[in-house]
């Protein structure tokens, strides 16, 4: 779990709320009407630009940001080592063992293609097609937690000209302009909040995740196909190595 995502949004509430009831008057700042057109209009908008499942796909994207599991790299490279060395010794069936202490589909997959005796040419394209997939995904949910946080702005500068207007008509009471400017503000204030605090950094985040799952699944690639074609168990770390930089390998360095 990546608690740096909760903490972040929870202090970042804080911050504002903070700030607001320092100042005073924070009841000024609740106004439900204006909350209503800002959150429902972007959710209407995303309704309208995506497709009802990826609509509804929605709260899964935002639990990936939350709860990834991507395992390390050093973790991946000793398996592998360990794999390949089974591999060389005891033949592929005995790598039918192994397969019950993971929980990676993806690596279960892949080592499960091997004790089948699949070729690896055969195990990459169905691994790099996975990949693909996993990339599409990805990007449509990075896609939609974008548009998410251009909507939001957009339907709170709408409440603000809305507020503008029913305001303009009620010139004729000038001691009510100031609280009618303070609301017709609110709605882009929520806009703003929601899109800068919530919506783009979990984008940002997704992408982050997505570009280091990839990784992980690019590298479990190239160790299932080096087992599968009966690589030693050092030439399958030398391999997966390549995917560390330089001033890393070392400090992942697996034991043969």
């Amino acid at each position: 779990m990546d608690i740096a995502t909760i903490v972040g949004v929870f202090l970042g509430f804080m911050v504002v709320v903070g700030s607001i009831v320092a100042g005073g008057g924070w009841q000024s700042f609740i106004h439900i009407p204006s909350l209503a057109l800002t959150i429902g209009g972007m959710l209407c908008a995303t309704l309208i630009h995506f497709s009802l499942p990826q609509f509804l796909a929605i709260f899964s994207i935002i639990k990936k940001t939350i709860v990834a599991k991507i395992p390390s790299q050093a973790e991946l490279i000793q398996r592998m080592v360990n794999y390949a060395t089974i591999n060389r010794r005891d033949g592929a069936i005995a790598l039918e063992q192994e397969i019950r202490n993971l929980d990676n589909m993806f690596f279960v997959k892949g080592l499960q293609m091997v004790v089948d005796g699949q070729e690896s040419e055969n195990i990459r394209d169905y691994m790099d097609l996975e990949i693909q997939y996993l990339q599409d995904r990805h990007s449509t949910g990075k896609k939609i937690l974008e548009f998410m946080g251009a909507a939001a702005p957009a339907f709170g500068m709408i409440g603000t000209l809305i507020g503008l207007v029913q305001m303009l008509r009620n010139l004729s009471s000038p001691d009510q302009i100031g609280a009618g400017m303070a609301v017709a503000l609110l709605t882009t204030f929520y806009g703003a909040l929601t899109a800068n605090l919530v919506f783009i950094p979990l984008a940002g985040k997704l992408g982050i995740y997505s570009k280091a799952e990839t990784t992980a699944m690019e590298m479990i690639t190239e160790g299932i196909c080096a087992i599968a074609q009966g690589e030693n168990p050092t030439a399958v770390r030398e391999k997966m190595q390549a995917f560390v930089s330089q001033g890393r390998r070392e400090e992942v360095k697996a034991t043969v």
